[in-house]
């Protein structure tokens, strides 16, 4: 195995924040930080928030967020510095992420890895390198237990990822339902990574990428109605969207909601049932909650109304 190794010198960033912060944290540091996961501390119930990124780099990005972040929750989190050795960094991501099965029909395993896949499984390869918000999380791992459940109905004919991340749900969906999928994000660095990874898995020919400020894309709207949409991205957004998603989603389809801490489950919820969907499932996974939600094949969405330019 080739030793991992990264050009420049990195350094996390890290604040400390309650439930009802962690949201708003977890974004500003996704500016800034090509890496951000998050941790419980039990004892404390508080969340550390890290980001590695370049020393240095992104600064005026960084403070601007952690300023608007502090301004949305009222919460102050003084961030926290230190050097990270670039290829003890790397080194300890490839160890944080051994290959992982997930529900009965996937697995999830870094390029870093050897030896034989497991058998029985569509087997998706990432690079160690990007490990965070891959299969390890809660909500990724909802949502794939929540596409294997729908594998076996009438497959769906236009699929959509909205926030595709890594590409992970795209290629999962392309992989199992044999489908043609729309990957979107509206990070650049995402969409390159998404379109990499389809091509690592050989399923570039069926998952078609594109930058994308979610609805607000002429694209993405032409390409509606979909019968199954993912959106795996945080629980403001996805209230927000509810009125488009339920307007661009198909009658009789499926939208699989996810990147919400168990605790916001029944705000986002209420949000869609406003807009004509219903519950069809919740799956946990440890603090997070997968929604699934369906638009009844004759009931169209509560507040429709033409889309936003």
């Amino acid at each position: 195995m080739k030793p991992l190794r990264h050009a420049t010198a990195l350094e996390t960033v890290a604040v400390t924040v309650p439930a009802d912060a962690l949201e708003a944290y977890e974004a500003a540091l996704g500016q800034a930080c090509g890496a951000v996961g998050f941790f419980l501390d039990d004892a404390t119930g508080l969340w550390t928030v890290e980001g590695v990124k370049d020393r240095g780099a992104n600064e005026d990005v960084l403070a601007a967020a952690l300023a608007l972040a502090e301004s949305v929750t009222g919460v102050a989190a003084t961030p926290q510095r230190h050097a990270t050795e670039t290829e003890g960094w790397l080194a300890r991501t490839a160890a944080a992420f051994p290959e992982q099965p997930i529900g009965r029909r996937f697995a999830v395993r870094g390029t870093h890895l050897d030896g034989p896949l497991l058998a029985g499984r569509i087997t998706l390869v990432l690079d160690a390198a990007v490990a965070f918000g891959s299969g390890e999380h809660g909500s990724t791992r909802g949502c794939l237990r929540a596409l294997e459940r729908l594998a076996g109905r009438r497959p769906p004919r236009r699929i959509l990822d909205l926030g595709t991340g890594s590409g992970i749900l795209a290629m999962a969906a392309a992989a199992l339902l044999r489908r043609r999928v729309l990957a979107t994000d509206i990070d650049p660095w995402s969409v390159r990574t998404a379109r990499a990874n389809a091509t690592r898995n050989r399923l570039g020919p069926r998952i078609a990428t594109l930058r994308a400020d979610g609805w607000r894309s002429r694209t993405l709207r032409a390409g509606a109605p979909y019968d199954l949409v993912f959106a795996n991205i945080l629980a403001r957004p996805l209230t927000r969207m509810a009125a488009d998603l339920a307007r661009h989603l198909a009658p009789g389809g499926t939208a699989v909601l996810a990147g919400l801490l168990a605790g916001q489950a029944n705000w986002v919820l209420a949000a869609h049932r406003r807009n004509g969907l219903v519950l069809r499932g919740v799956l946990r996974e440890g603090a997070w909650a997968t929604l699934v939600l369906r638009r009844p094949a004759a009931t169209p969405p509560a507040s429709a109304a033409p889309p936003a330019e």
